[in-house]
């Protein structure tokens, strides 16, 4: 009953400042507008920027032949410290933190179908690089697997883009293309992929064969590259040490020459760029919510000219027994409903924006591809909703205080 009460004297003080409240509700509803979007568009950015990261290599250490650069126990710098698929094995063997190891082959190769030819980089894999580096087929279409390995079958992978470009459609399963004139059967493609790391190209033009195959034709001893997958992502860096000491004592060299064995660190890069996209997401709240501290301001002039015209009421109620906790509760209840009404709006607005925008057909180049896909996360809206019930508290607080501290005897001679 007493919510009933208070909601009709709202209305009334609602009548008597019709321009003053609706200017304050459209700046409220702004303000929300401004802090969930800029969030929204800061979120998704950075989730597609995470994506993109990982769509490159899902949380994996790699490993590239490099060049001493100390001098180890009689030894020059400069000497030449090759990988090979026994390196990898030994890694996965010595160190139980590794749950998943890959070595890889890789080089230049030239692909024809019919009249259309194409020059790209092809990989020779086992099945677990799908995992790795998320090279998942499209429908009707599969990965290598242990029979391709074992069998050393002329089968092919190929990115959507490459296959589009040969067999003239995106997902041609079965048909033959030749690869450095030799035929292989297209067993499946990759869909497109956000991918901004990358190596010898992106992969929606890579060509992937199966590992044994790849030796048997082209003889190679040493692999372009090892991927290390850790069972736990915190315990990067001691895997990294430990990898260095192995291969350390087998090619002797100093295990902190770090020009020895490249190690590319994606899960520590991974981790800086949920930091850097964190600090980027806190910045364009900040700057929303002092959009909103603005509209607070007005709710807060609103609820003190409110006070001033009441004073004689305040002072009756005072009068005749109401507590001060009283009159405190009636003009913050009235500072939150001016911030719901607001802010409701202002997120029934930003959702439709959000949804408009996901139906906006968005190109796969340019940074629309990142900015043009706003994302309403949980935290999003929590920290929307944080943010204006405080203003709305705080803007009805200090009027509330000014209004329950009056004395009853000078209100009532208030005109």
């Amino acid at each position: 009953m007493q919510i009933f009460l208070l909601l009709k004297e709202f209305l009334a003080d609602i009548k008597k400042q019709k321009l003053r409240a609706f200017l304050t509700t459209v700046a409220i509803t702004w303000g929300t507008l401004a802090v969930i979007l800029l969030m929204a568009f800061g979120t998704g950015l950075g989730f597609r920027m995470q994506e993109s990261f990982l769509n490159a290599g899902d949380k994996v250490i790699r490993l590239y032949s490099g060049q001493t650069s100390k001098e180890y126990q009689g030894l020059p710098t400069g000497r030449r410290i090759p990988l090979s698929e026994e390196d990898a094995w030994l890694l996965q063997k010595s160190i139980p933190d590794i749950d998943i190891i890959h070595p890889g082959f890789g080089r230049g190769v030239h692909l024809r179908k019919g009249d259309n030819a194409a020059w790209t980089h092809m990989e020779g894999v086992f099945p677990q690089f799908e995992i790795l580096r998320r090279t998942y087929p499209a429908a009707g279409g599969r990965f290598i697997n242990e029979t391709d390995i074992k069998e050393r079958r002329r089968v092919v992978f190929l990115g959507g883009e490459i296959a589009k470009e040969l067999c003239g459609y995106e997902n041609p399963i079965g048909e033959i293309v030749l690869l450095d004139g030799l035929p292989f059967t297209i067993i499946g493609t990759m869909p497109k992929k956000l991918q901004t790391a990358m190596n010898n190209g992106p992969d929606d033009r890579r060509a992937i064969i199966p590992f044994t195959t790849f030796r048997a034709l082209h003889g190679y001893r040493y692999v372009s590259e090892i991927l290390v997958h850790v069972r736990n992502p915190n315990e990067t860096k001691r895997v990294i040490t430990q990898i260095r000491e192995i291969l350390g004592r087998k090619y002797q060299f100093d295990p902190t020459d770090e020009r020895a064995i490249f190690i590319w660190d994606m899960i520590e890069a991974e981790k800086i760029s949920r930091k850097v996209f964190l600090g980027l997401n806190i910045f364009l709240g900040v700057i929303g919510g002092m959009t909103l501290v603005i509209a607070g301001i007005g709710v807060a002039n609103i609820m003190y000219v409110v006070a001033k015209e009441r004073t004689r009421e305040i002072g009756i109620k005072r009068a005749v027994g109401a507590k001060r906790r009283h009159i405190i509760f009636q003009f913050v209840f009235e500072s939150l409903l001016i911030a719901v009404i607001g802010g409701s709006v202002g997120l029934l607005i930003s959702v439709g924006i959000v949804k408009l925008m996901w139906m906006v057909p968005i190109s796969d180049e340019g940074a629309m591809q990142f900015l043009g896909r706003p994302l309403l996360s949980p935290a999003v809206i929590i920290t929307s909703i944080t943010i204006l019930t405080t203003i709305g508290l705080l803007a009805g607080l200090f009027p509330a205080r000014k209004a329950a501290n009056v004395d009853p005897v000078e209100a009532l001679r208030y005109e």
